[in-house]
């Protein structure tokens, strides 16, 4: 069943604290999650256990935002979204 926010597109610039939380809460409610996160780095900010539940609901993307190629992915994505949440 549809959650009341199906029609919402949403843009998350991965981080930390609030905003996967902000994020998780949407999807849970049925809006359409991205999350653009860093390409690997070997550095891990969740555990990994905490990865599954913490971004359940949402796609993921990853982009390098030091390189146009990363900006012009994250910026088509933006043109795209009614929200957009940057920690």
């Amino acid at each position: 069943m549809p959650g009341p926010l199906q029609d919402l597109r949403v843009l998350e610039l991965g981080g930390i604290g609030p905003g996967p939380h902000a994020a998780m809460l949407l999807a849970d409610l049925g809006a359409d999650v991205v999350r653009v996160e860093r390409p690997a780095s070997g550095l891990q900010v969740l555990p990994e256990e905490a990865e599954a539940w913490m971004l359940r609901g949402r796609s993921s993307v990853s982009a390098n935002l030091k390189e146009s190629r990363g900006r012009d992915i994250v910026l088509a994505l933006a043109g795209r979204a009614d929200v957009l949440i940057e920690g």
